[in-house]
């Protein structure tokens, strides 16, 4: 090739970018969040085009306490990785999604491309939405039609993620933004205002398929993590029935109740020996009525709806019942003394570790507690995602959730190991919790109980992503069994040759049959037909449904391809990054 040549094609390859750069410029939103997207790409979302994440069963770190009882699961590894091995095992299964993202605070913190982001890196918040924008995408795919997903986020980025979840999830969507007062004495992170929250974005899959919990009205164990709290407080004000109109406001609200102390009794009408009860004068000097007009007052008397309590300081105050059994509605903000990060996060954690400092900034226990309490919608047998497990909050929170209320809840867990985060705090935490703890705060903690697989991200060479060859299919197959297992929610592996890989659990196998030659095919048929159980056999094919109606006589047996349907989903996966 000439120099003049040369130059030429360098000209034309110079007008392609240019022309695709004018067609992006035209494509963009009029309204939206703009940003550097190809300024410095995501090097580990580029890989991904020439090596796909598969899992490795890490059989040294599993824990069982209960075979009956659920798996959970933590993956060691990047969350693009292993948010693209989920987006196979776990389309549309994820019922919560809980999440602590990097804050982008300037102070190195994170790394994008393998290097601190700083205050001084002017792309520093096109680099965090970057990385954001392709996990949050993937995560949608994860989510239920009833699903829910909550960011946890500061100010730093608090208005860009705002706009990029509105886009991602669609406005209509977001269910709230809470503000949870994480740090009550403030930081200085501004020397303007001494800053003493954060916020939790809550959105819907569909906001039409949601419902918001009502939180307990309890007292947490102070036994076991003691704080201050204002729970018995609200208990006291907010739910007396004693409410908070005027007499000028609510005539019909003004009457009295007659209560015996000693039997709890209650009445509308006068009674010898009851005592009489009048709403309250307020500070003001006005009159206050009761929460309920006379007649409604009185079917929940017959109901048994109304409760009488004698207070501390001796004054009788009546509650309506089905309030406190049933809870409270959230509110949009969150304030209460257990939310603190460094009392129920970073003490915890402490005292859970003899008093050594382990991770920065955790979360209150008892914050995440309620972000999937209220978005589970009474269900206790959900599964929980966090992609960004850092410490491991989200699993502690998924097992005290259980042990309270006897439920099946699971969680699955995502975090790198850098700083060695997985192997010395995230894993050791979920280990303590299910097995017990000596010397928790100078007692010894019976363990919550709970299983856990522990699996790592590893990555298989391809020519393309648009290309893979015939051999690295094959080996594709091979590989993929712990992929299959945690799709099928099969662990147990009881057997594995050349041909073929079985895995079960105590209601159903999983089959995996490797290669191209099917000489020993329906022998495995014929062996999986036996079993009492239902098994999902994966057959090695070149195409898709090749299989399908050829295994209709064993009723037991249900067919599926492998490995298309994997590359197809890191296609789909490298199409979003």
């Amino acid at each position: 090739m000439t120099e003049l040549e040369k130059k030429n094609k360098e000209f034309q390859e110079e007008i392609e970018k240019l022309k695709k750069q004018v067609k992006i410029l035209k494509a963009k939103k009029k309204y939206g969040l703009v940003w550097e997207a190809d300024k410095e790409p995501e090097q580990i979302v580029l890989d991904c085009q020439y090596k796909i994440p598969i899992l490795k069963d890490v059989k040294t770190k599993e824990i069982y306490t209960n075979k009956e009882k659920p798996i959970n699961i933590l993956i060691e590894g990047d969350n693009y990785h292993a948010l693209s091995v989920l987006n196979y095992t776990h389309k549309d299964k994820i019922d919560v999604i809980y999440i602590d993202p990097p804050f982008n605070t300037g102070a190195r913190d994170w790394k994008y491309n393998n290097n601190f982001v700083d205050a001084e890196d002017p792309y520093r918040h096109s680099k965090w939405l970057c990385m954001m924008e392709k996990r949050l995408r993937l995560a949608k795919n994860l989510l239920k039609n009833t699903g829910i997903i909550i960011i946890a986020i500061d100010d730093y980025e608090l208005f860009t993620l705002g706009l990029m979840a509105d886009e991602i999830f669609t406005e209509k969507n977001r269910i709230g933004i809470i503000p949870v007062r994480n740090n009550p004495p403030g930081r200085a992170i501004s020397k303007y205002f001494a800053t003493s929250h954060e916020y939790y974005l809550f959105y819907a899959k569909n906001i039409n398929n949601v419902v918001i919990q009502n939180l307990p009205i309890k007292e947490i164990d102070k036994n076991k993590y003691p704080y201050k709290d204002n729970i018995s407080f609200y208990r006291r004000k907010s739910l007396s029935m004693r409410g908070h109109g005027s007499l000028e406001e609510r005539p019909n609200n003004y009457f009295p109740i007659y209560v015996n102390i000693i039997t709890k009794e209650i009445s509308l009408i006068k009674i010898q020996g009851f005592l009489k009860i009048l709403p309250h004068i307020g500070k003001d000097g006005k009159q206050r009525v009761w929460d309920y007009p006379n007649d409604s007052m009185k079917k929940l008397i017959e109901d048994g709806d109304i409760d009488v309590v004698r207070e501390k300081n001796g004054n009788i105050s009546i509650y309506k019942k089905d309030r406190i059994n049933k809870g409270m509605r959230p509110k949009s903000l969150w304030l209460d003394a257990k939310y603190d990060s460094s009392a129920y996060g970073a003490v915890l954690l402490k005292k859970m570790f003899n008093d050594n400092k382990i991770f920065d900034y955790p979360k209150s226990l008892y914050a995440v507690i309620d972000a999937i309490f209220t978005s589970s919608n009474n269900n206790k047998d959900i599964t929980i995602l966090d992609f960004f497990a850092g410490s491991g909050t989200t699993g502690h929170a998924t097992l005290e959730l259980n042990k309270e209320d006897n439920g099946n809840r699971t969680f699955i867990l995502c975090t790198n190991n850098e700083s060695n985060i997985c192997t010395e705090v995230c894993y050791p935490r979920i280990e303590k919790v299910i097995n017990g703890m000596k010397n928790f705060n100078g007692k010894n903690l019976d363990g919550l109980g709970g299983n856990l697989k522990y699996f790592k991200t590893e990555l298989l060479d391809i020519e393309h992503i648009s290309h893979i060859t015939d051999e690295q299919k094959i080996k594709l197959t091979y590989k993929a069994g712990e992929m299959i297992a945690l799709r099928e929610i099969t662990f147990e592996e009881v057997e594995k040759n050349e041909w073929w890989q079985i895995f079960k659990d105590g209601t159903k196998y999983t089959a995996i049959y490797f290669k191209e030659d099917k000489k020993k095919l329906y022998e495995l048929a014929k062996k999986l037909s036996k079993l009492n159980q239902k098994v999902v056999l994966y057959i090695f094919s070149w195409g898709k449904n090749e299989y399908k109606d050829e295994f209709a006589a064993y009723k037991n047996i249900k067919v599926d391809d492998i490995p298309e349907p994997i590359i197809d989903v890191y296609k789909e996966v490298n199409r979003l990054g």
